[in-house]
Order: C-alpha cells, then sequence, then structure tokens
C-alpha cells in the first residue's frame, strides 16, 4: 500500500511540476537530493501531501538520486558550452595525434614535403662544407706535400669529435660484439683509403681536376649496386651516365694540370669509396645489426684513425712537427688553423653524407655527389684562379 502511495504520489507531482515548469529545448540533467520541505506532511503510510497554500509540489523523497530536469536557461547554456569545449577538446586532441598509418605502416606524408626540405637542407650543408674543406685541404697540401699524414690528422680530428659526442651523450654509444667489429672493419679499411686516394689525388692535380674525375663515381656505383645490393638501374639512370662520361674525357684530354698519378689517384677514390657506399648501405639493411648510421659512421672512423696511424708512419714517418715546418718556412700557427677548419670540415661533411646516404639508394647518393662536384668545381676555379681552356670548360659543364 505504501508503494501504491508513493507511486500515486509521484506521478502526481511530476504532472504538476510538467505543467508549471515546461523544460527548455536542451534540458541539462543531474543528480539531486531534495532535502525535507515544509510545504508537505508525512502520511501514515510515509507519503509526502501536498500542504494547502504550498507553492509549488515537491518530489517526493523516495526518489533520491533519481535524474531530475532543471527547467534553468542559464544551466542549459552552460550544458551547451560544456558540449563545445568538449568537442573543441576533442578536434585539438585529433590535431594533435600523430597521423594515422597507411597500410605499409608509414604515416601519411612521410615522404612528401617534410623529407623533401630535410633531404634539401642536408644536402646544402653536406656541399657548403665540402666547399669548404677542399679550398683548405689543398692549401695544406701545397704548404705540406704529405697526403698520409693529412689524412691521419684528418681522421684524428673526426674521433675527437666522436669522442666528445659519445661523452656529452648527444649521441647513445653503441655496444657491439666482436662478430660486430669484424663486419665493419672492411668498411673502415676501405674507408681510410678512399680518403688517402683523394688526398693523393688533390697533392698532385689541381682541385678541379681531382673532382672532374670523381665525378665518375655514378658508374662505380651502378656497377657495385648490381653486383652486391642486386639492383637494376632504370634507362633514364643509364642515360645520365653519358654526358658525364663525355665531360670528364673532354676535361682530361685540355687539363693544364694532368698527371698520371692523379688521375689514378681520383679513380682508385671513386672505386673506394662507392664500393664503401654501397657496402655500408647493405650493413645498415641487415636486421641483425642494430646500428644505425652516425654510430657505423663514428666506429668506421676512428678505425680508420687507427689503421692511417701505422701507414703514415711506414710511408712518410713524423714529418708534420714544428721543427720540420719551420725549417720549409712554414707559417705554423696558419698551418694549423687551416688544417683544423680542414680536418673539422672533412668530419662533418662525411657524416651529412653518411646520413644521406641512410635515406636514399646509392645511386642516388652518388648522383647527388656528382652535382656536388659541380659546386666544387666552380668554387675552385674561383678561389684558386685555375685557368681552364673552352674545351676543358665544356668538359666540365657536361657533368651536370
Amino acid at each position: 500500500m505504501a508503494a501504491a502511495c508513493s507511486s500515486s504520489s509521484s506521478s502526481r507531482a511530476w504532472a504538476a511540476a510538467r505543467l508549471s515548469y515546461p523544460p527548455p529545448a536542451l534540458p541539462s540533467w543531474r543528480h539531486v537530493a531534495l532535502p525535507p520541505s515544509p510545504s508537505s506532511a508525512l502520511s501514515s503510510h510515509g507519503c509526502r501531501w501536498p500542504v494547502a497554500g504550498a507553492a509549488a509540489p515537491a518530489l517526493p523523497l523516495s526518489i533520491r538520486g533519481g535524474l531530475r530536469p532543471l527547467p534553468s536557461a542559464l544551466l542549459a547554456a552552460g550544458g551547451a558550452r560544456a558540449g563545445a569545449a568538449a568537442r573543441t577538446r576533442t578536434a585539438a586532441a585529433a590535431a594533435a595525434s600523430p597521423p594515422a598509418a597507411d597500410g605499409g605502416g608509414k604515416p601519411e606524408g612521410a615522404n612528401g614535403i617534410p623529407r623533401t626540405l630535410q633531404l634539401g637542407a642536408m644536402i646544402l650543408v653536406w656541399y657548403l662544407l665540402n666547399v669548404y674543406f677542399n679550398i683548405y685541404n689543398k692549401l695544406v697540401l701545397k704548404a705540406v706535400p704529405f697526403p698520409y699524414t693529412i689524412t691521419t690528422f684528418q681522421f684524428a680530428s673526426g674521433s675527437f669529435f666522436i669522442t666528445l659526442m659519445w661523452l656529452l651523450n648527444l649521441h647513445p654509444r653503441p655496444r657491439l660484439s666482436l662478430k660486430q667489429y669484424a663486419k665493419i672493419l672492411p668498411l673502415a679499411l676501405i674507408h681510410m683509403l678512399g680518403n688517402v686516394f683523394t688526398n693523393v689525388s688533390l697533392g698532385k692535380v689541381a682541385v678541379s681536376f681531382t673532382h672532374t674525375i670523381k665525378a665518375m663515381e655514378p658508374f662505380f656505383s651502378v656497377l657495385l649496386s648490381v653486383l652486391f645490393l642486386g639492383e637494376t638501374p632504370s634507362v633514364l639512370v643509364l642515360g645520365s651516365l653519358v654526358p658525364i662520361a663525355g665531360g670528364v674525357v673532354l676535361a682530361s684530354v685540355t687539363e693544364v694540370s694532368f698527371n698520371w698519378i692523379g688521375f689514378w689517384s681520383a679513380m682508385a677514390s671513386n672505386l673506394t669509396n662507392q664500393s664503401r657506399n654501397v657496402l655500408s648501405k647493405k650493413f645498415l639493411a641487415d636486421k641483425e645489426d642494430s646500428l644505425d648510421d652516425i654510430n657505423l659512421f663514428s666506429i668506421m672512423t676512428v678505425m680508420a684513425f687507427l689503421l692511417s696511424a701505422p701507414l703514415m708512419l711506414s710511408v712518410e714517418g713524423i714529418k708534420f712537427s714544428p721543427s720540420y715546418l719551420q725549417s720549409a718556412g712554414v707559417n705554423v700557427k696558419e698551418l694549423c688553423v687551416k688544417a683544423a677548419l680542414a680536418g673539422t670540415c672533412f668530419h662533418f661533411y662525411q657524416q651529412v653524407s653518411y646520413s644521406l646516404l641512410a635515406r636514399v639508394s646509392p645511386v642516388t647518393h652518388s648522383v647527388t655527389n656528382s652535382l656536388k662536384r659541380v659546386v666544387v668545381i666552380v668554387s675552385s676555379v674561383l678561389f684558386f684562379r685555375t685557368p681552364l681552356s673552352p674545351i676543358n670548360a665544356l668538359g666540365t659543364s657536361h657533368l651536370n
């Protein structure tokens, strides 16, 4: 009976509330618990009956914690604003979240404009550092014609920056096994020989001619990519090699500073450097060797320094000393500054080049490297005022 009384009381109270307070268009609901009202009386069965003269009926206390519409315009507006704020937060969270991955597991736009801008910036830095390295390196080789000693000094400069990078935790230090060191050792040997051949060529002929010969690198890159990586070059890639070959032939025939030692050293540098690039690309693609491009190049540089030091001592001895330089009439302070700048540019341009190699194919890297030769050739010709015949200039212009 009490339940029936409560139900009847609730029905009449809700009907009166709906007649007295029409709900707004967007009602806001919340849990409420009403205190006892003086305008109601308790019956013998626990039901509250409206007292005469009450302003409005009260909800029965038996309905506690239920949902009650609050017909307030301010609350309705607040609810609308809260909904809009929630939608805004949801949209902001969706915008801040990473892009959805496509079927291949790569984020959308991974190969779009951001990646192109990153590669373009890396290529620009690579070109600038290489220009300054060749200028300062040629000045040092003119003063002290010891390519093995200078190569060792350049690897020592790189080892210094690498050690500093690891000590300051700018990049995580690698933890390799003896097997991995054994796999990197041939790369380090090839890396060391490639730079020795480059410095030998730069010491014998003009910078412009060395880089004219080194523009033949795409030929070696295509050949080695076919042999070691199984990549088949396209017709467009093969066609782009024809003007490069013609340009090298024309430039070599009319080169004033032509020297066979300089020529073959540059060709040997092409072979060793491209072998290093192709084998490094294969090493980085190996899932068993969890080593990034920065640490791979760093370990190669340190190992190349350890390999070049005995070679320097056996071929040239210790000739890069202050007493020898003073007897040869060389400004020691000026030479040390130029050698330090050359070593710094050498390390960082090689580091950028290696990082770029990790992001593109060896053939693309080689073609970009050939375009870099044109920039270096033009810069060195302007700086050293190297004489060029019309045929030589025509051959050089065909490199790009």
